[in-house]
């Protein structure tokens, strides 16, 4: 069985309500018309209903077991304005701004999962990374003990005999520019757990670099050395490893030859690129190149499930995620 029909499965077990704030966009109604048709999870599609209804029509889409709510004409509205408007006054929030920002349905879909009208929110098919992250951190917040929201994507590589059989997460790859070496062990923290939770397996982290074990020296190699200490004093019982080179991070017989004595052993499944540059270059490459299937950019570090899409997804990439979603919100439950 695939990852995503692992997943899909997981999330038949215990059934969660997913809202999709872009009910224009017709990758979404295709999305909802196969998460439906599957039953893995409860769908709200926000938008116009007589729009969403023709678009659905004309595609010859059975949506009719979605939930289709307008915001500007839900009942709820009233209730969400107000408590948009509480929990952002001392932001200097007023109550016309709030019921402006309220009509927009990513907004409005936050307020859902807030209000636990909904178990987590897929957006990002037609809207920027910050256009779905700023109302889930106005709204949602980060979850507790977490220091920095990031993202990953979960890669499935076919053919593949690295990683957990051609499984990977790579992070950070959709959200944040330049780490520190401190937001680099936070974001490694939180990949093993994302991996944990969706893979089933032992995250084996590898702290990538274009240097081994100082087979170079600067700025760049100084940070992820630095970082890797900070993990391992963070997280002492994870098999994590750096500064370590691609190749050395996930092939045996190189592992053995550049980093002997290293705990990953040339098995790393987790992979923590040093800036977003490379981590968002690497993912696209081996995307396209090798065929990987992308999940994401998934989100960590919020205190309810957000999950980004990419601007290039497919209906499938849309339903895919909406699976997992679903699966991370039986794990917060």
């Amino acid at each position: 069985m695939s990852f995503i029909e692992t997943i899909k499965e997981k999330a038949k077990k215990n059934i969660k309500t997913i809202v999709l704030p872009e009910g224009s966009d017709i990758r979404t109604l295709k999305a909802a018309s196969i998460v439906l048709h599957e039953e893995y999870a409860n769908l709200i599609i926000l938008g116009d209903k007589n729009k969403i209804a023709e678009m659905a029509s004309e595609n010859n889409l059975d949506i009719s077991k979605a939930t289709i709510i307008n915001p500007k004409e839900s009942e709820k509205y009233e209730t969400y304005v107000q408590k948009f408007y509480e929990l952002r006054k001392e932001k200097g929030m007023t109550i016309e701004k709030a019921k402006e920002l309220i009509k927009d349905e990513t907004y409005f879909g936050m307020m859902m999962v807030k209000n636990g009208d909904s178990d987590g929110l897929v957006s990002g098919a037609c809207h920027s990374t910050s256009d779905t992250l700023r109302p889930a951190l106005q709204i949602l917040k980060t979850a507790p003990g977490t220091k920095l929201v990031s993202a990953f994507f979960v890669m499935v590589v076919p053919n593949c005999e690295y990683g957990e059989n051609g499984i990977f997460v790579f992070s950070d790859s959709g959200l944040n520019e330049y780490p520190d070496a401190d937001a680099l062990s936070e974001i490694a923290i939180s990949s093993a757990n994302s991996f944990k939770q969706l893979v089933g397996a032992e995250p084996k982290v590898a702290m990538l670099s274009y240097s081994t074990y100082g087979s170079a020296h600067s700025p760049l190699t100084d940070k992820v050395v630095e970082a890797t200490a900070i993990l391992k004093e963070k997280a002492p019982d994870l098999i994590c490893d750096g500064e370590l080179q691609l190749d050395a991070a996930i092939i045996p017989e190189i592992a053995a030859s550049k980093a002997p004595g290293s705990p990953v052993q040339g098995k790393a499944n987790t992979l923590i690129f040093p800036d977003l540059d490379a981590g968002n270059i690497g993912y696209k490459l081996v995307q396209r190149l090798a065929k990987a299937e992308a999940y994401g950019p998934l989100c960590q570090g919020i205190a309810k499930p957000v999950n980004d899409l990419s601007r290039g997804c497919s209906a499938e990439d849309i339903a895919g995620v909406i699976a997992i979603t679903a699966v991370q919100a039986q794990a917060q439950q």
